[in-house]
């Protein structure tokens, strides 16, 4: 039962962000940095939907790093930024994507994929440090990266922990949420990081609603895609 509810979240609901843009992250360091930019769209104050629309934005224009945005004029930017659809905070975001790809040159030789060495706490320390990189943009970037790189398997999304009690395929206030996690995508058949980013995307579809859903099989999010 608990595979088959695993296998429909993630069809229902959709899997990894990246996947979904196109970028294989398990596919070297150049699909990482294309990872990096489209998680720091991702980790801004703007929906799911403008940040994918102005990654592809930024794709057809050639610009695929964060070096390579952080390199473009500031009108430039805000060119792209807005066919994306991020007029409101066009301005703001350029800034930040010149401040990061400062940082990157200063600290990890303009990639973000350097910055990737060390302990686990080195990586968080060293992600966290990017200019408008907070915990969301730093969870949501290492989430879809666990297993890629040595040392990389942060703690189950808190997000994601709502979702699988919601259904009830973790329990709540589990220590081995990671490990229950592997072993439900496991019987699946299905990508781990799959079922993580699935479970954070119930969640946030739910919002304030999910305490008013049956859930479990009967949750009502489970035939539609968000």
């Amino acid at each position: 039962m608990a595979p088959c509810l695993a296998t429909r979240v993630v069809e229902s609901l959709g899997g990894r962000y990246s996947v979904e843009l196109g970028i294989d992250v398990d596919g070297g360091d150049d699909e990482i940095e294309r990872w990096a930019l489209a998680a720091t769209l991702f980790g801004g104050r703007i929906s799911a939907k403008i940040a994918e629309r102005t990654f592809a934005t930024f794709e057809d224009a050639g610009v695929h790093t964060l070096a390579a945005a952080g390199s473009l004029d500031t009108a430039r930017l805000i060119e792209l930024l807005d066919a994306g659809g991020y007029a409101r905070y066009d301005f703001q975001t350029a800034r930040r994507l010149q401040a990061i790809a400062d940082a990157l040159e200063t600290n990890h030789r303009g990639r973000v994929s350097a910055a990737l060495e060390g302990s686990a706490d080195d990586v968080d320390a060293a992600l966290r440090a990017l200019p408008g990189w907070g915990p969301v943009t730093v969870a949501l970037f290492l989430r879809e990266l666990r297993g890629v790189r040595h040392g990389i398997d942060p703690p189950v999304d808190a997000r994601a922990l709502q979702a699988g009690e919601h259904l009830d395929l973790l329990a709540a206030g589990s220590r081995d949420a990671l490990a229950r996690l592997r072993g439900l995508a496991g019987g699946a058949q299905i990508d781990v990081r799959d079922l993580e980013a699935a479970l954070v995307r119930l969640s946030l579809a739910h919002r304030r609603g999910i305490a008013e859903c049956a859930g479990r099989a009967q949750c009502t999010l489970l035939a539609c895609r968000v």
